[in-house]
């Protein structure tokens, strides 16, 4: 999914609005090569590159022994 940043983004920010996590912030710098050329502090405009947010995991069903 691509995005666009809004004044004063940093990386990890629009991660955390569009997938709910900044994990893998590594494969995403990967996938935008293009971010090295900015500061931590981007300006808007800059199109992002996002991975597909991984579904989340299934709860297991708990069994209790004693109430």
């Amino acid at each position: 999914m691509d995005v666009r940043t809004v004044q004063n983004d940093t990386l990890d920010s629009v991660m955390w609005r569009y997938l709910g996590t900044t994990e893998n912030i590594e494969r995403v710098i990967e996938i935008n090569r293009h971010l090295r050329h900015y500061s931590p502090v981007l300006p808007a405009g800059v199109v992002i590159t996002l991975p597909e947010a991984a579904p989340a995991p299934q709860t297991k069903k708990m069994v209790k022994l004693w109430d």
